[in-house]
């Protein structure tokens, strides 16, 4: 566990960036002010138009999101957000990007600044959010960084090694979303005068079977996982013992994302574990080794759905 006096100055840092953050936002307002009028102006012209307000009223009754996060939220093809919005009727502002690293996120108040305008935009609306929702970590955790986490295959204590992976998921990954999830929540404070519920997950039980986006190429090429196997010297098949360990990695991110809980009371932990094979089928479930294939994507929606109807 991470003593208090730590997560305390997490706090600290996440407020000391969330001020950072709004100092952009105010500059960039007072910047663009005369251009904000403008549209507020052409805005009022076109409500005038009766089916144009009717949907504007319609907008307003739907249930919103703000989004910050990896290529789960940021997909080429339908991914969470999309299916939160098609099939579960929420409507999402979004600042997530494909290949988003969570401390880029907690610890760049340039990156923060991108949540924090759609902040702004929400509140001039007087649009309150259900939720904020955030998906990281698992950039920090695969590709080159996966290597750190191995010992290698014909070393004495094969597989992960505990010391390193408590460094960092335990210390290193806990206090930036102490930090990233502190600056979210005074920014929202900040605008709607409440505090607004976090939704986190933690990612399933990938396979590292070296399949990468379409085959290796595009927005997010890959593979992100066998090539650290092969570098440890760990055999590409049998598939097991790399997926017995990418399971073991999972799990330790999961239980430190669960506690989260106990030390940010407003912070809700959403387990998508069960939702994505890694048996035999897991085909079915991922389109390669990161992420999941349509139906895969369907089914941790529907448990994130089913957790913001609860909140």
């Amino acid at each position: 566990m991470v003593d208090e006096d730590r997560l305390e100055q997490a706090r600290r840092i996440g407020r000391d960036v969330a001020r950072e953050a709004e100092a952009l936002r105010r500059t960039t307002m007072e910047r663009n002010e005369a251009l904000r009028s403008q549209a507020l102006a052409l805005r009022s012209e076109a409500a005038a138009d009766s089916r144009l307000a009717r949907l504007a009223l319609t907008d307003e009754a739907v249930p919103t999101l703000i989004a910050e996060g990896d290529s789960w939220f940021d997909y080429p093809g339908p991914d969470i957000l999309d299916l939160l919005e098609d099939v579960h009727g929420y409507q999402v502002r979004s600042v997530a990007h494909r290949g988003h690293r969570l401390e880029d996120m907690a610890y760049d108040p340039r990156q923060l600044f991108g949540f924090a305008r759609e902040v702004d935009k929400l509140a001039g609306k007087g649009t309150v959010p259900v939720a904020v929702l955030l998906s990281a970590g698992g950039n920090d955790v695969a590709g080159h960084a996966l290597d750190q986490l191995l010992d290698h295959a014909r070393s004495p204590s094969p597989g992960l090694n505990e010391e390193i992976v408590h460094g960092i998921i335990d210390v290193r990954l806990r206090e930036a979303y102490v930090s990233l999830i502190t600056a979210m929540t005074d920014l929202c404070e900040l605008s709607f005068e409440e505090t607004v519920p976090v939704l986190v997950h933690g990612y399933g039980y990938a396979v590292p079977d070296g399949r990468g986006f379409f085959g290796g190429w595009g927005p997010l090429p890959g593979p992100w996982l066998r090539p650290s196997f092969r570098h440890k010297g760990y055999p590409d098949e049998p598939l097991e013992e790399g997926t017995q360990i990418i399971a073991q990695l999972i799990d330790r991110f999961n239980d430190m994302l669960s506690e989260l809980t106990t030390a940010l009371g407003h912070v809700r932990f959403v387990d998508l574990r069960p939702f994505l094979s890694n048996g035999e089928d897991y085909k079915d479930s991922w389109a390669n080794e990161l992420h999941p294939r349509r139906r895969g994507f369907e089914a941790v929606t529907g448990e994130i759905a089913r957790v913001l109807s609860t909140v």
